[in-house]
């Protein structure tokens, strides 16, 4: 048998190499991450805002003055408990007012609707932390 004097097996310089391809892709990829889990927290404050929407959205359809909607009133519901990611929703004069816990930074979520209830505008910090769409 010869033996031979090249080994099967990774140099330093291969492994340098890996490690640091792995830590720039890490450096990349932890940021994104994070804000996707920003992203996918405040969804429960959309979507329990969804309700309240869909009910002011009916009680204008109903006739009921825009200025005659708020929590527990006309068909709108209470104010719910808080949770993790939701701090509160109050309705005033139909407009939806969400607002997120710490842990998504308190972000709002604010719904505007037209006269019928049928056009909804929405503003507040969730769209300048990218949390939700206009």
């Amino acid at each position: 048998m010869l033996f031979s004097s090249h080994s099967a097996g990774f140099s330093l310089i291969e492994l340098m190499i890996v490690v640091t391809i792995i830590g720039i892709l890490a450096t990349v990829a932890i940021p994104s991450y994070q804000s996707y889990v920003q992203r996918a927290r405040f969804a429960e404050v959309i979507s329990t805002a969804e309700v309240y929407k869909t009910a002011v959205s009916l009680a204008l359809q109903q006739g009921t003055a825009i200025s005659d909607l708020s929590n527990g009133s006309n068909g709108i519901p209470a104010e719910p408990k808080s949770t993790k990611n939701l701090a509160s929703i109050k309705v005033k004069n139909g407009i939806i007012t969400s607002t997120g816990t710490e842990i998504v930074n308190n972000a709002t979520y604010i719904l505007k609707p037209n006269a019928d209830g049928s056009i909804w505008s929405v503003s507040g910090t969730c769209l300048k932390n990218g949390y939700c769409h206009a």
